[in-house]
């Protein structure tokens, strides 16, 4: 593994318990940065501090403004600062038609997927500007590209956090703050799971590697994504899709 050099630098990894979230971490580690994880899941937090020597964990709920506010002021207040968003929380939202998707899971869907990336990246920004230095990586999806039959209202969140990443960008563009994406095809996670079998194997179909993406392969893009080396990027999608993305 090649070390992207993150030394002294301060990150937020949502989602981070588990899944993409915690291999983005260990990657970040890796790379010398001091990590905070933002995540609803306590007992996921609780078993990432063993793994993680001085990683630092907040409970917290993304889709809920003051909740990330706090998680904010607080991961300030033991780091000094934050340089670096790592946006990765999501949900899945059930396989269904578009017209079979209930409203109130539609709703919480939105709410986490992309509601969660503004309201994290709303807390954050302003304190990387002021500092004159930040890099926000926000995990899209290539469903958000795309648009995935029978997952409607997560490709709809992801094509949102797409464009987010693009006016975010642009509107940050000579603060030192730099705002790219990431765009993976399926990965092997939990998330992945909840997929029908008849959903994992239309996924798996579309990727000409044939197989499925490994954690630690997005990981990989999201630190390099991180680091000072990308100075000239800014409001891009970057495909990790096996080939199934070609534009």
């Amino acid at each position: 593994m090649n070390r992207i050099d993150l030394d002294g630098r301060a990150a937020v990894v949502t989602g981070g318990a588990a899944g993409i979230g915690f291999a983005i971490a260990e990657r970040l580690a890796a790379s010398g940065a001091r990590l905070a994880l933002w995540d609803r899941d306590a007992e996921g937090l609780a078993t990432a501090r063993q793994a993680l020597d001085g990683v630092e964990t907040f409970a917290v709920d993304i889709a809920d403004p003051g909740s990330v506010a706090r998680a904010r002021d607080a991961t300030a207040a033991a780091f000094g600062k934050i340089d670096i968003l790592v946006n990765n929380a999501a949900i899945n939202g059930a396989n269904n038609k578009i017209w079979d998707i209930p409203v109130d899971e539609w709703r919480r869907v939105i709410e986490v997927d992309l509601g969660g990336v503004f309201y994290c990246c709303r807390a954050v920004v302003p304190g990387m500007i002021a500092a004159g230095y930040g890099r926000i990586v926000n995990i899209a999806s290539i469903a958000g590209k795309e648009g995935n039959p029978n997952h409607g209202h997560y490709s709809a969140a992801k094509a949102g956090v797409i464009a987010l990443t693009k006016s975010l960008g642009k509107e940050t563009v000579d603060t030192g703050v730099i705002v790219n994406c990431v765009a993976p095809a399926a990965v092997e996670t939990a998330i992945l799971r909840e997929n029908t079998p008849e959903q994992r194997a239309y996924l798996l179909s579309k990727i000409p590697m044939g197989r499925v993406g490994r954690p630690e392969e997005v990981a990989a893009l999201v630190a390099w994504l991180s680091s000072e080396d990308v100075s000239f990027s800014t409001g891009a999608v970057y495909d990790i899709s096996g080939g199934r993305a070609t534009y």
